[in-house]
């Protein structure tokens, strides 16, 4: 039996590899990020584990071994799982190690543009300690609307740690009732009236051809003057050159990016030079703790599969 994680990014421990224990199986750690790398390097493996690899119907069908695909993380969109439940492979992936992370992460940057941090940093470390003047327009959360598109997990964690704040919270999700959302505290409301009325427009969605470049120009237009907009889920759901303009324009006033539709992002990128926006290396998702859960969870689930066994968090096969 052979078991090959197959991106170099996360590094394994001794705890993930003690699930392995009894199984019989070869561990391989290769980093094959490309269709022809997998094909040629993992085709008598019986279980992978992935994080960015494009595991495709091309690659399931050359993999004539494989059982199981272990993802670390949530994001599907690098698995196709409809060929791989033709192929009869279970996906397992892990939903909920880095919740906390991420609505933390969305917002810290909320609260970093909202008291214009960025700004006053610079200030000060240019030697103008008289610069308060450079935050006007600082307004006080409870006076402002935070607007959630997605209302998940991640979301309505976020939402309850906004509230703290003193955030009016509104939300848009066609997949979750408005009783249930209503049911949180948030109002629920329709995407246009989510732009018109949000400071604050944060994404907690996947990425896929419905969400794509839902921030689009058109969308910008429609968002009242002076809102920011934080992108802390998948890189494509912002039109990131239209972003740039809206915010050189002053109808946006900035926006928190932790993803990219590209990564790393072109130097060129409009986005990196203004000081309107901050960015962060797509790290949302990242700590210690959520680090060693989410490997560990993936181990435990490939491990469950090969033994025959349910795993955890199947994303098919569920019943």
């Amino acid at each position: 039996m052979k078991i090959i994680k197959t991106d170099g990014m996360l590094a394994v421990e001794p705890e993930q590899l003690a699930y392995l224990e009894g199984l019989g199986a070869e561990f391989i750690e290769k980093t094959l990020l490309t269709e022809e790398a997998l094909i040629a390097e993992a085709k008598d493996a019986e279980a992978l584990m992935v994080l960015r690899e494009p595991i495709t119907a091309r690659v399931l069908s050359e993999l004539k071994n494989l059982k199981v695909i272990g993802r670390f993380g949530v994001g599907l969109d690098s698995i196709d799982v409809e060929a791989a439940t033709q192929a009869g492979v279970q996906v397992t992936y892990v939903p909920d190690s880095n919740i906390d992370e991420v609505s933390t992460h969305a917002l810290a940057l909320i609260l970093s543009l909202a008291r214009k941090l960025k700004v006053y940093d610079s200030a000060v470390r240019q030697g103008r300690w008289l610069a308060m003047d450079d935050g006007a327009g600082i307004t006080r959360p409870s006076e402002q609307i935070l607007g959630l598109i997605g209302f998940g997990q991640i979301g309505r964690l976020t939402a309850a740690k906004a509230r703290a704040f003193g955030y009016e919270i509104i939300a848009y999700d066609p997949y979750i009732s408005a009783e249930r959302i209503s049911a949180t505290g948030a109002r629920p409301v329709s995407l246009d009236e989510l732009f018109a009325q949000a400071d604050f427009i944060s994404l907690h969605i996947p990425a896929t051809p419905e969400t794509r470049k839902i921030i689009s120009a058109e969308a910008l237009n429609k968002m009242k003057k002076g809102a920011y907009v934080i992108n802390v889920s998948r890189g494509g759901l912002v039109d990131e050159a239209a972003l740039a303009e809206a915010i050189q324009s002053g109808h946006i006033a900035g926006a928190g990016i932790d993803t990219f539709e590209k990564e790393p992002p072109a130097p060129d990128n409009p986005l990196l030079a203004l000081d309107q926006v901050i960015v962060s290396p797509h790290a949302a998702h990242y700590s210690t703790q959520s680090y060693t859960e989410v490997r560990s969870k993936v181990f435990a689930d490939v491990a469950a599969v090969l033994r025959g066994e349910k795993p955890r968090y199947p994303v098919n096969f569920k019943e």
